[in-house]
């Protein structure tokens, strides 16, 4: 790869030809840099729009006010300022060294040297650079690493992965989105060695990435690596037992229809089905109460039964968790398609697994016909005994396939 510029509708915006100009007057200079040259060079989408400086903080402050924009002082003391243009919001960042750090936290030094700001970074195919024209600087060899698809971290693996012990986890990020064939030797020996690190992380971070993996277009040859180098036990010690074998036939079976890549589900593959040891999971790595419920969910839900009639399916879809059935479902599906051996019965249930899937998708019941005040009509008091005569005539009516009426369920009261 020989890219030397990017072209891309972002870079144009109004806003942000006006901070970087503002940035760059008076002897400064002011350049995007990270993800968005990066994911332009490969022709990915773009997010978030990082830029760096050679103006210190408060004159960052000082030029974009005076262009009409707003200053956020978000992380001013490692000289870190969001401004917000009508357009976007922008993290610029003066530049600087690390001068001190204890893997999580790092006292900085601000500076003009853009090859030392370059080197600071973490990965090479990070540390691209953009002008407003939107001409690339390279001073690491990101874009060689990119056409190659190398993922490595910039000058001594150990020391960049001291400096900030996330990095072990952002490795095998980022090679599950942008490396192939075997991960860089000398990062997966520092991460092996330096993994204990990772204890120290909060876990609101160490799940941000893990997410963030999760969701990459075939995670399995990243979490594989993880799990010989013992780092994917150490954040994830469920997983341990369980294993990751099912995550490759999960990947294969979004293609072949067309679900998007869920991090979720994929988390579900690779630990065990038990509702106490998710829910502790849940709790330790702080997941968020649509995240928690989701996982508990999927483990408290029964396991998929591709013998079961139409039915019965519509009746325990009623009463169950749709989204936790259909995780178990799909799982299902990947676990059987998987299998060394397409037996006819192995292909007879991946079959009657789609069909319940399919079924999931358009399920909609009628309204139950029976309210309260029909059984208080017919002369049942207000309290429990109601409560299990609705449940009774609700199981009822399921298990007719949802046609019996409110007449004909009132005459079984």
């Amino acid at each position: 790869m020989t890219a030397t510029t990017i072209e891309a509708d972002w870079l144009t915006t109004p806003g942000l030809q006006t901070l970087l100009a503002t940035l760059s007057a008076d002897g400064e200079e002011a350049r995007i840099v990270g993800g968005a040259v990066r994911n332009s060079v490969l022709g990915h989408p773009v997010s978030d729009i990082d830029i760096a400086t050679t103006t210190v903080p408060d004159e960052t402050v000082r030029r974009v006010e005076a262009a009409g924009f707003r200053a956020v002082p978000t992380g001013i003391e490692h000289g870190t300022v969001t401004v917000v243009t009508p357009e976007h919001a922008y993290e610029v960042t003066t530049l600087r060294r690390d001068i001190e750090t204890d893997g999580r936290h790092a006292v900085v030094h601000f500076g003009r040297d853009w090859k030392a700001d370059a080197e600071r970074r973490d990965f090479t195919i990070n540390a691209l650079y953009a002008r407003a024209d939107g001409s690339i600087v390279d001073l690491v060899g990101g874009i060689e690493d990119l056409g190659s698809q190398t993922l490595r971290f910039i000058g001594d693996s150990e020391t960049r992965i001291r400096e900030d012990y996330l990095r072990i986890l952002r490795f095998f990020r980022f090679f599950a989105w942008y490396g192939k064939g075997r991960p860089d030797a000398a990062g997966i020996r520092a991460a092996t060695r330096l993994k204990e690190g990772l204890d120290g992380l909060s876990v609101e971070r160490v799940w941000t990435e893990l997410k963030k993996l999760l969701a990459a277009p075939d995670p399995s040859r990243a979490l594989l690596w993880m799990r010989q180098t013992g780092v994917l036990t150490r954040i994830l010690p469920e997983s341990e037992r369980w294993g990751i074998d099912a995550i490759h036939s999960l990947v294969e079976s979004e293609g072949a229809f067309g679900w998007a890549p869920d991090p979720m589900l994929r988390l579900a593959a690779i630990v065990p089905p038990d509702p106490a040891r998710l829910t502790q999971m849940a709790e330790r790595l702080k997941l968020s109460n649509a995240d928690r419920d989701r996982i508990v969910g999927f483990a408290i839900a029964e396991p998929a039964k591709p013998e079961e009639s139409d039915s019965a399916f519509r009746t325990r879809l009623y009463f169950g968790d749709r989204a936790a059935i259909a995780d178990r479902l799909r799982l299902a599906v990947a676990s059987a398609r998987g299998k060394a051996e397409s037996s006819r019965e192995t292909l007879d249930a991946i079959a009657r697994l789609t069909s319940q899937l399919e079924i999931v998708a358009t399920f909609a019941p009628p309204a139950f016909p029976v309210s309260g005040e029909d059984l208080k009509s017919a002369g049942i008091a207000p309290g429990p005994e109601m409560g299990k005569t609705l449940d009774r005539l609700r199981k009822l009516w399921a298990s007719s396939g949802f046609v019996l009426g409110r007449e004909s369920l009132l005459e079984r009261v």
